[in-house]
């Protein structure tokens, strides 16, 4: 844009809070002016919008396997037992959690 003429006004408003916000994003960058930055921000900047049901998912395996847990440690602590089956259950539910949550981190690492 080296020699271009800037004559198209861009016009919006913000409230006071944004105006805030934005003003100690710029004092991150190390910049004063507000015209420059803005500009710089809608050309060159990113947004990014998250969109990962994956993440309700975990959560929900989480509870489960929270839960599951709770009744095993109840159990274990009422009879003095531990059963095979049950520990093969937690492990089952383990690797589910983990299979969803490395989906995700692999989604996220494609974002930068």
């Amino acid at each position: 844009m080296t020699g271009s003429r800037r004559n198209i006004p861009v016009q919006f408003y913000v409230s006071a809070e944004e105006l805030e916000m934005i003003r100690e994003k710029m004092a991150i960058v190390g910049t004063e002016n507000l015209s420059a930055y803005l500009r710089k921000i809608a050309i060159d900047g990113q947004i990014i919008k998250l969109d990962l049901p994956e993440l309700k998912e975990t959560r929900t395996l989480l509870r489960h396997t929270s839960d599951n847990f709770n009744q095993l440690t109840k159990r274990v602590n009422a009879t003095g037992r531990l059963y095979n089956e049950d520990l093969a259950d937690m492990k089952s539910s383990l690797n589910q959690v983990w299979d969803v949550f490395n989906g995700i981190l692999q989604r996220l690492a494609r974002l930068s």
